[in-house]
């Protein structure tokens, strides 16, 4: 019984080690790097797509809270971006969730057309994988952005 317990243990350590430490690390380390946008869905009732400044293109974020954003037509964009955490209180229920908040910005300088978005909760699916929703009245965007 003692062998079938240490089996246990060393093929759990084995299989930790290799997973990736990406969980523990603060959603503001785990947002660095370059990010694509593969998809933005619509849920609910109302709202157009094309109304979203950030439909596809690939961001990259850096540690200092700037961003560059490059879109479809391959014009560069500068700017910041900021992630909150926040607390979504359900009203006594014992449900309060903590949820992260993303705040972009990005402005082109030649032609001075600024794009901005404000994503009500975000959550990493995966290491390569985070969706960014927007919550509007009755529908929500959810944006896919992949590494």
């Amino acid at each position: 019984m003692k062998k079938i317990y240490s089996l246990i243990i060393f093929f759990s350590v084995i299989l930790i080690c290799g997973c990736s430490k990406d969980f523990l690390k603060s959603y503001d380390r785990r947002i660095i790097g370059t990010w694509k946008i593969s998809d933005v869905d619509r849920v609910g009732f109302g709202g157009d797509t094309d109304a979203l400044p950030f439909t596809g293109g690939t961001f990259t974020f850096y540690e200092n809270g700037s961003l560059d954003y490059i879109n479809a037509a391959n014009v560069i964009f500068k700017g910041t971006w900021d992630l909150k955490k926040k607390r979504n209180y359900d009203n006594g229920n014992g449900n309060d969730e903590r949820l992260h908040s993303l705040q972009i910005t990005a402005v082109d300088f030649n032609s001075q057309q600024v794009l901005g978005e404000y994503y009500d909760d975000i959550n990493f699916v995966g290491t390569n994988h985070f969706k960014a929703k927007i919550i509007s009245n009755f529908h929500t965007y959810v944006t896919h952005f992949r590494r």
